[in-house]
């Protein structure tokens, strides 16, 4: 057993809170319109595309495929959404079947608003980075339904997770 977290790891991890959210929307809908501005959105749904597309720009950026034109991805309903992360899964996947020398190579990021020394991270970290992207932005979501009075049951901590043990 390895003592660190592997990127399958975060991976299961990502797809547990991505079930749970589309579950939860789909039981709330009216959580969809709640406003919201994180990541330059007006709602919920804008925001949970925010998420999704973000797994998939990275799966696409990680993996050498052609890169998606963000505006040009559809903004719902919440199934298409899901889509788009359920692209990235599978891409994702694919990728960690890769030889792990791979992931030591540097990811050149076209991102200028990052220092030049900042633009070449391994693959792994930027993988790990787009991993923990939908985590950090499930969090900021748990705290805004839950402040407009949607309670959720979401137990996103990867403490609570059983993808690791």
């Amino acid at each position: 057993m390895s003592v660190g977290i592997t990127l399958d790891e975060l991976l299961a991890w990502n797809e547990q809170s991505a079930n749970y959210w589309k579950a939860h929307l789909e039981a709330n809908p009216a959580l969809l319109q709640l406003p919201c501005d994180i990541g330059g959105t007006q709602n919920v749904q804008g925001f949970v595309r925010h998420i999704w597309a973000g797994d998939l720009l990275w799966a696409h950026h990680l993996a050498g495929l052609p890169m998606i034109d963000r505006e040009k991805l559809p903004a719902g309903p919440l199934d298409v959404l899901f889509d788009l992360h359920l692209q990235a899964v599978e891409i994702f996947r694919n990728l960690l079947a890769a030889p792990e020398s791979s992931w030591s190579d540097p990811l050149v990021l076209d991102f200028n608003r990052l220092p030049p020394e900042q633009r070449t991270p391994s693959r792994r970290k930027a993988a790990a980075h787009a991993l923990f992207h939908s985590q950090r932005h499930w969090a900021q979501l748990t705290t805004l339904v839950r402040s407009a009075g949607f309670p959720s049951a979401f137990m996103g901590d990867l403490l609570f997770s059983p993808v690791l043990r």
